[in-house]
């Protein structure tokens, strides 16, 4: 595994050097872009606007445009701008886990500690399973200042990149139901269909099947068969035929178990 950042956790006045890594793999699948016509690879270009030519890599540079004028910004600006925050988890406070949104959690990634700083570490890591808080911070990663919640697990310190509240959008213009009553016997149905579901949960059984499925639908393309898939229609439930579903529910799990 290779580091993608490093630098330091802050902790009061403690210094704990630290090694981050993605704790995150992709399994979809990659596909690329073709020509219909001959099927041939469609190669990506960066073209000069102006000249109407290719501009290789070593001198494409990033810019921003104020008053119809670009300024450059080089690699090292981006440190310059926040040199602490490049460099530096800051912890600023800590709190429980209920208190922030799971709408707000994005990507987590695993914290390593560097060389000689194991004892601090792993002092950090004790407290914040004894306390069952977590510590909320902030840090510069690839040019992009995020929030992050830290997070002990087993023997390692978990963070998890966490988006600001401001990044999430209004629930404005959603067309969402108004508050609805049910009959009591609806509401019942519907929490015991929940618990006859409700098992102690092992997330280790659930698998990305879709690629799995996906990959055999390629490979018998690829033999020049061409399978047959049986259409979805979705119906949505209507309110007067809601009791027998929930009903038929409840009979269909009873069967199963």
């Amino acid at each position: 595994m290779r580091a993608i950042w490093s630098g330091s956790i802050g902790f009061g006045l403690v210094n704990i050097p630290v090694k981050l890594y993605s704790a995150t793999e992709s399994s979809t699948i990659s596909f690329n872009m073709l020509n219909k016509k001959d099927l041939s690879p469609i190669k990506y270009a960066r073209i000069d606007e102006k000249t109407g030519k290719e501009v290789p890599w070593e001198d494409i540079v990033k810019g921003y445009k104020i008053d119809d004028e670009y300024v450059v910004i080089e690699e090292d600006d981006f440190e310059k701008a926040a040199a602490k925050k490049s460099k530096i988890i800051e912890i600023t406070n800590f709190a429980v886990e209920k208190e922030i949104p799971t709408s707000l959690f994005e990507k987590p990634y695993y914290l390593e500690p560097a060389k000689d700083a194991e004892h601090s570490y792993s002092l950090l890591l004790e407290a914040l399973k004894k306390s069952g808080k977590l510590g909320i911070a902030s840090f510069v990663l690839r040019n992009r200042e995020s929030l992050a919640v830290l997070k002990p697990m087993d023997n390692l310190i978990i963070l998890n990149q966490i988006r600001f509240p401001e990044e999430m959008r209004p629930k404005r213009g959603l067309n969402l139901p108004e508050k609805k009553t049910f009959s009591a016997k609806e509401l019942d149905l519907a929490l015991t269909l929940i618990d006859q579901y409700t098992t102690k949960l092992n997330l280790e059984e659930y698998k990305d099947t879709y690629t799995a499925e996906l990959m055999k639908l390629i490979r018998l393309k690829a033999q020049g068969k061409s399978p047959k898939i049986a259409k979805l229609k979705l119906v949505p439930t209507k309110a007067n035929d809601l009791m027998a579903q929930l009903k038929a529910s409840l009979d269909k799990k009873k069967k199963a178990a």
